[in-house]
Parts: C-alpha cells; sequence; structure tokens
C-alpha cells in the first residue's frame, strides 16, 4: 500500500512539474527578455540612458548591420550603412530604412540581437526604433535610428579581447491585428528566429572571416 501510494504521488508530482514549469515560461517573457538586456545572455544588447565618455586613445571596433524580415511582412528593411566605427565608449548613431511595398498600413516590431554572442554584455543601446512598434502607411518610408556604444571593458575581458568585429541584427515582424492570446508565443518565435539568425551570422564570421 505504501509502494502504491509513493508511485502515486511520484507520478503526480512528474505530470505536474513540466505543466508548473511550462505555464512560468509562458508568463516570464517579458522576465526573460529584461534578463536578457541585462546580462547579455544569447548576445542580447543591454540598455543605457548615456554612453561613458570615450578616452582619447580607446581602441576602436567595428559594428556591421544587418536586417530580415518575417515572410508576412511585406515591408523593405535594411541598414543605411553596412558598416561603421566605433572608439569603444564612443556613441554612436546608425538608421535603418523602412518602406511599405503594400497597399495598406501595416504594423511592425523589430527584435534585435549581436554576434559574436558573447559581446552582447558589453553592447548598449541608448534609444531605438526597436524599443517600440513602427506603423507605415502604404508605399510609407521611413529612416529608423538606433543610438548605441560599446563598453569600453570589452578590451580588457580576456574571453572577448579577440572580438574586432560586431554585428547588430534586426528581424521585423507584422504586428498588426495580433489578439493577446497569440502574442506570447509569437514572441517566443520572434526570439528563436533572432537567435537561430544570430548562430548562422556567428558561423559565418567564423568560418567565412
Amino acid at each position: 500500500m505504501a509502494d502504491r501510494q509513493r508511485n502515486r504521488r511520484m507520478a503526480v508530482l512528474l505530470v505536474a512539474v513540466p505543466v508548473a514549469m511550462g505555464a512560468l515560461a509562458w508568463a516570464s517573457v517579458p522576465l526573460y527578455r529584461l534578463f536578457c538586456q541585462v546580462t547579455g545572455f544569447g548576445g542580447t544588447p543591454g540598455i543605457a540612458a548615456e554612453a561613458p565618455q570615450a578616452a582619447a586613445d580607446a581602441p576602436s571596433i567595428e559594428i556591421r548591420f544587418n536586417a530580415d524580415i518575417a515572410p508576412d511582412l511585406d515591408w523593405r528593411f535594411g541598414p543605411v550603412e553596412r558598416a561603421v566605427t566605433v572608439r569603444l565608449g564612443e556613441p554612436a548613431l546608425a538608421f535603418y530604412r523602412a518602406e511599405n511595398l503594400g497597399d495598406e498600413p501595416v504594423t511592425g516590431a523589430a527584435t534585435f540581437n549581436v554576434t559574436p554572442l558573447k559581446a552582447g554584455a558589453y553592447f548598449s543601446k541608448i534609444d531605438c526604433f526597436c524599443f517600440t512598434e513602427q506603423r507605415l502607411g502604404p508605399g510609407e518610408s521611413a529612416d529608423m535610428p538606433v543610438s548605441f556604444f560599446v563598453e569600453p571593458e570589452i578590451a580588457t575581458d580576456p574571453n572577448v579581447r579577440d572580438v574586432g568585429t560586431i554585428t547588430l541584427s534586426y528581424t521585423f515582424f507584422r504586428t498588426e491585428d495580433e489578439s493577446a492570446d497569440s502574442a506570447a508565443p509569437q514572441a517566443q518565435q520572434a526570439d528563436a528566429a533572432v537567435r537561430e539568425q544570430a548562430a548562422a551570422t556567428e558561423r559565418e564570421q567564423i568560418h567565412g572571416g
């Protein structure tokens, strides 16, 4: 009898734990994103109010820009400049240009990531078009700014001292007419897509130079 009760409790526990973990993961998408932004986990850039003062002799680093669009978003989207070189700690401003190629207004939201993933903890945004949704009318285009800097400490961290180039990637997804019930799984799909793109970009940098 005792063994039967113990087995029953174990069966209930084995069912309850995955359900509880799934519910926690579902509810914690915003917390996960905040964690990524604070720690740089998964190549997620941080957010800062302002850049530190760059030293006159601070080393420089190249920042490359990448852009992708979800299949259901009829936009043209890409960086105005493919790359810039900035000093560590120096604030920089770059622009992406988006154009609605369709015949109706569309709202989009951009997810973002940097590669190499290990550089995420040292890449910070001051302001970015990706912080809010972007709406474009039929045929409308817009230049969308991103203000950022690279933390000077990246030069003294032995784990990332070899990083000479950082790639900032964005993927735009259609958000118009989405219900609240579908927002969480779509956010998870967006994060997964960005992580896959980041991994692919990092593989290209490693093997392609």
